[in-house]
């Protein structure tokens, strides 16, 4: 291998064009085989791009740079060589230096940039065909980067420069070569792209900025194109039509993206974002009237639509397709344009031609269904569940069918609107008839399935009826959502039940799924019996049917007669439910809303009586010996059937007869244990006592409660169950699929459209650091930006030269520790400043990667060479020995002109771990249900200095501000989500909890107990006092908690900004030993001067104990935090403790409760 490298070596220093373009065309060989080619492309550098070369000799070099990784000097050289490059004669050497333009760091692009606007504004003039091009392409590429644009920022000069490029590339769009006009609409598409979703910066993998002014500068270029787009509109379709076929896909998204940003008035919000002195006199060209808006929508769909029949390259068919769908939603867009684009699109699924984008063509129909006319989303349906069902990606698959169940209900609600106002009805419009295909029947009626689909069909429908019973999103601007709103607003009415229309019917067309074997799964099950129950709740079914007489409409007869006979089918159902899990819940779900009153008496011996079928299922469940863990919880299944038997005893009294009959024989059977004993001897008394005083009967014992305490949740670490998790991953899926399309955050670019450039929606800019002591020769401070989507954080460094020479180089190194990576896979970065004039600020960053959550540092060294260019050695040599091997290995690899640098050292720049953290909204009740299955802990104990004045307490406590925490404050604006806090304003103290997960989805919970400093007579003479605080950190996963506990007081410091100080764990028992011993004294004293035996405890003794009780759980390390105490039991006492801190919990839950009815009401 050496002696190929050499023999490459050789050939590139030679002189000869062809022996030079061997040479190159074997090491890009080497490279693509993987091999490291660093030290060819070096010679590469040196003998070609710093010379005088052939074209193809530079363009193969330039190839073979972008495939390898260059150091700084390097770069340099290459920058020097295509700055002598530009001016070359042959227009073909300078194309080459031109296209690696894109490649340069985008740290030494700006002055590159800046150096040769000249050279390169006269490449657009050139008479070549290759150098417009190559410099359409090339600008293309760099002008729409984020990176581009903070230059431009800093300079205004590179700004008019970079807008006149952008008027010369829209120009080029009409450009006689079609290569070069080709090339022009792709770029000012790029532009466009970029405007909407950033994504090429991304790829570029370019530094994070503040994005204010990039917004305004990158709309000032947006809305310039568009305006040249708009006017030229006309000669641009024609220039297009006499491109090559396979150009023309990119004359599309230009044209349309500016038709439709100045059809739907998306351009003048674009102008008020970019701020420009300008749009007074141009605002005036763009106000065209409507109908001529209308006119260029239509004359570019005209233009476009041939293409979708007589085209047969499937990319540009999807292509078009796409975006004439974008055009129909424009205001007075034709359904038939969407109709058209959605038939061509579905045909290239059919012709299988195009199987490697099916994902895109489902979303590309069920996004845009709304746009076509009633009877086409009609006759669609079918075929789209068919299209879906045969998705592989399971987030595209629940997109695809969030979409198809909201269009359901859409459709449904619709036309009965249009029914309602005297529209003749369409056929096959109510959901039972959507949902008839074939196969979907099958697959709900058959009991086991291998497939998971209709779990996600059933579960989907179901919460989207439960999005629809919420408050539709407000519609602020015009856009694809706007119509599906409208839709549904327009079927609803707007009436608070209207939503119970069509959920009605998908309970009816979900009913089979009772009969499901699902090995153990319940979600979807679970879904659909709480949307049955909410829908008996709300009729109040129980009543009986409600009668024209007492007030109810012939709609409202005819849903709760509906729903009277699906509850008596289910009821007949119950016989075929396959698991008695599922039994119980399906019995909760009937027997509380059943009409018993209704039955008739004369079938009271019959079996297929309702009432007799309930009986004989419950008597099922409670005497089921034979049942794996999957298909029951025995304990729960029995409680369950045991509160609903109690409900239906104490409703109706042959009921109460048949199930006291049950329970006396249950009693005394071996099955029940000591607390079902006990539970039965209590409900046979309720029942008794009902029966035995019907008047005296409390309404409250049997009233409908509409709740379905079931749920497919189960504490992970004491029962894993490979079901259950399958439960909860398909309701995250659901989940996030539904408020994607139901509650989209919006964009960045849509906030700042909707709401303008406001003060709200800018990030404050972080705080700087200063890594170098004071008395450094170099005074250096960084910040950082992160992204937690693309996982990458940049740091932002200022170097100033405090010294008074001029610094012509200062080299300066980064290098990671912890989870970082560099973008590249170097190992460490290296940004090469010239000329530090003294005092002047030089800016610079690094972008890296995060790999996972660990603790990270960036550690910065700055080099600079104070004798760099006169090659005299350094003059002094410290106490080092001549004979140092460091040294003497220093001396030989240094080039004479640098001279030795002077190398300092900076403090490392630590990633605080908070960073890497993103709140995670949780509800009280689920994050206690969760806190205690989280398997890795760690806990320790923080003091923060409570600095209070008398008037502060009495003050706080009068205005219900609760005067703790002042340590704790900065965690308010730390990434995570306050689940519920809570001051037991006693004595006790205080709780508080917080919820995050990682960039990388692991969970973190956190709570922070304390005593409240008014307990401690704080502000009562004493001013300060030291307060303590327990932490204790749960989390998914140990590798989180053992990071977190790596560095105890840095976590602290994170969190708390440098407030809490950790306390190691013997210091805790000290000086909770000895408080304790001050208050036993203080008891002892009491009792000496009160010897009352046998009385009650006096209330500061009481006091005191209470504040022992809160030192006793600051202490306690038997992980009963948080609510992981035993379910109840009967057995055996509970500890003082465990008392305490279950009261602690309800409280806490309590509290919050109160407090969040307290904040609504204030709010309406």
């Amino acid at each position: 291998m050496d002696i190929l490298f050499a023999q490459i070596q050789a050939d590139l220093r030679s002189n000869d064009a062809l022996r030079q373009s061997g040479a190159l065309l074997q090491a890009l060989q080497q490279s693509a085989a993987g091999r490291d080619i660093s030290v060819l492309a070096k010679s590469a550098v040196e003998e070609i791009v710093a010379a005088p070369a052939s074209a193809v000799s530079k363009k193969l070099t330039f190839d073979l740079i972008r495939s390898t990784r260059l150091t700084a000097d390097l770069w340099e050289t290459v920058c020097t060589g295509i700055r002598t490059d530009l001016d070359f004669p042959d227009p073909d050497v300078t194309a080459a230096a031109v296209s690696i333009l894109a490649a340069i760091p985008s740290y030494r692009l700006g002055k590159l940039i800046a150096d040769c606007n000249k050279q390169i504004s006269n490449c657009f003039d050139s008479p070549s065909d290759n150098l417009p091009f190559a410099i359409t392409e090339t600008l293309g590429c760099i002008l729409a980067r984020d990176d581009l644009v903070t230059l431009c920022e800093n300079n205004i000069s590179l700004l008019d420069r970079v807008s006149n490029w952008w008027t010369r590339i829209g120009q080029n769009m009409l450009d006689k070569s079609d290569a070069v006009s080709k090339v022009a609409f792709e770029s000012v598409g790029r532009l466009f792209q970029e405007f909407e979703s950033k994504r090429m910066s991304r790829l570029a993998g370019d530094k994070l900025v503040d994005t204010e002014n990039s917004v305004a500068i990158r709309s000032n270029w947006v809305s310039s194109m568009v305006d040249f787009v708009w006017k030229k509109r006309s000669a641009l379709m024609a220039r297009s039509l006499i491109l090559p076929v396979e150009s023309f896909r990119a004359t599309v998204y230009p044209l349309v993206y500016s038709v439709k940003a100045v059809a739907s008035g998306s351009i003048q919000v674009i102008k008020k974002l970019s701020r420009s002195s300008k749009t007074g006199n141009d605002a005036s060209s763009l106000e065209s009237v409507n109908a001529e808006r209308f006119v260029g929508v239509s004359d570019v769909v005209s233009h476009l639509a041939p293409f979708l029949a007589s085209s047969l390259e499937p990319a540009l068919i999807f292509e078009v397709g796409i975006n004439m769908l974008y055009l129909a939603d424009v205001p007075g867009g034709k359904p038939e344009w969407a109709s058209a684009s959605t038939i061509a699109i579905l045909t290239l699924w059919d012709r299988q031609e195009f199987s490697s984008a099916r994902e895109s063509i489902v979303r590309a129909v069920v996004t845009n269904l709304h746009l076509l006319d009633l009877s086409m989303q009609v006759s669609l349906f079918k075929r789209l569940l068919l299209m879906v069902r045969n998705l592989r990606a399971e987030s595209d698959r629940m997109h695809a069918l969030a979409c198809i169940c909201r269009t359901a209900l859409c459709v449904d609600l619709f036309a009965k609107e249009s029914v309602r106002r005297g529209q003749k009805p369409l056929p096959g419009t109510d959901i039972a008839s959507l949902f008839e295909d074939a196969r979907i029947r099958d697959d709900l009626n058959s009991v086991a399935s291998k497939s998971l689909f209709r779990e996600e069909l059933v579960a989907m429908l179901v919460e989207s009826c439960f999005q629809l019973s919420l408050p539709l999103p407000e519609q602020k601007n015009s856009g694809m959502e706007s119509r599906v709103i409208g839709a549904l607003a327009y079927g609803t009415g707007y009436g608070a039940l209207n939503w119970t229309e069509p959920a009605l019917e998908v309970v009816e067309v979900c009913r089979p799924c009772i009969k499901w074997d699902c090995e153990g799964r319940t979600y979807a099950i679970d879904c659909y019996l709480k949307l049955l129950v909410r829908l008996c709740h709300i009729y109040d079914t129980r009543g009986g049917v409600k009668r024209v007489k007492d007030g109810a409409s012939q709609d409202q007869i005819l849903n709760e007669t509906r729903l009277q006979n699906l509850q008596r089918e289910l009821v007949r159902d119950l016989r075929e439910v396959n698991t008695p899990r599922i039994l119980a819940r399906v019995m909760w779900a009937v027997a509380e809303h059943i009409d018993l009153e209704g039955l008739d008496p004369l079938l009271a011996d019959d079996p297929e009586d309702q009432l007799n079928i309930i009986v004989s299922n419950i008597h099922k469940v409670l005497f089921n010996i034979d049942s794996s863990a999957s298909t029951a919880n025995r304990h729960q299944d029995v409680q369950a059937v045991l509160l609903c038997a109690q409900r239906l005893g104490s409703r109706n009294a042959r009921a109460g007869q048949l199930i006291t009959k049950e329970f006396e024989e249950f009693r005394t059977n071996a099955l029940a244990d000591s607390v079902n004993k006990h539970q039965c001897r209590l409900i046979l008394q309720r029942i008794k006592y009902v029966s035995s005083h019907p008047e005296n009967k409390w309404p409250g014992v049997s009233e409908a409660r509409g709740d379905y305490p079931f749920s497919h949740h189960k504490l992970t670490v004491q029962f894993y169950e490979a079901s259950t998790a399958q439960d909860r991953k398909l309701e995250g899926l659901v989940h996030k699929a539904l408020l994607e399309l139901w509650r989209p955050d919006p964009s960045e670019l849509t906030l700042l459209l909707s709401k303008g450039v406001d003060s709200t929606l800018l990030k404050v800019p972080p705080r700087a650091y200063t890594l170098t002591g004071s008395s450094d020769p170099c005074y250096v401070e960084a910040y950082h930006l992160s992204d937690p989507n693309d996982g990458r954080v940049t740091l932002h460094l200022k170097v100033l030269n405090l010294t008074e020479i001029e610094l012509n180089r200062v080299d300066i190194r980064v290098g990671l520790s912890g989870g970082l990576y560099f973008m590249d896979g170097s190992p460490q970065a290296v940004r090469q400043l010239r000329d530090l004039n003294s005092q002047e600020p030089v800016l610079t960053s690094v972008t890296v990667g995060v790999s996972h959550f660990e603790q990270c540092a960036l550690w910065v060294q700055v080099l600079y060479y104070p004798f760099y260019g006169s090659g005299a050695p350094a003059d002094y040599e410290g106490d080092y020995s001549e004979d140092d091997p460091q040294i003497i290995r220093q001396k030989k690899s240094l080039r004479p002109e640098l001279g030795e640098p002077v190398i300092l050292r900076c403090q490392p720049y630590r990633i605080p771990l908070t960073e890497l953290l993103l709140p995670h909204k949780i509800s009280p009740v689920e994050y206690f249900r969760l806190w205690p299955s989280l398997p890795a802990i760690v806990e320790y104990t923080g003091t923060y200095t409570y600095e209070g004045s008398g008037f502060k307490a009495t003050a706080a406590q009068q205005y219900g501000e609760s005067p703790f925490l002042s340590g704790l404050k900065s965690l308010s604006s730390k990434p995570f989500h306050r689940v519920c806090s809570h001051v037991i304003r006693t004595v006790a103290g205080f709780q508080l909890c917080f919820a995050a997960k990682t960039w990388y989805g692991g969970f973190v919970g956190m709570m922070i107990f304390g005593a409240s400093e008014v307990s401690r007579n704080v502000d009562l003479g004493d001013e300060t006092t030291t307060m303590m605080c327990k932490f204790v950190v749960r989390a998914s996963d140990s590798s989180i908690t053992k990071e977190i506990g790596s560095n105890l007081q840095g976590w602290l410091d994170d969190l708390t900004d440098g407030g809490v100080e950790y306390m190691p764990e013997d210091e805790v028992k000290v000086s909770a030993a000895e408080r304790l011993r001050i208050s036993m004294e203080r008891i002892a004293l009491l009792k000496a001067a009160q010897p009352r035996p046998k009385s009650p405890k006096s209330d500061d003794e009481e006091e005191h104990e209470s504040e022992e009780d809160k030192e006793d759980e600051d202490k306690k390390e038997n992980g009963e935090e948080g609510g992981k105490t035993k379910g109840p039991t009967t057995l055996f006492k509970l500890t003082p403790e465990e008392v305490e801190h279950r009261a602690l919990q309800v409280a806490v839950l309590q509290e919050w409760h109160m407090l969040c009815k307290d904040k609504s009401t204030k709010v309406n």
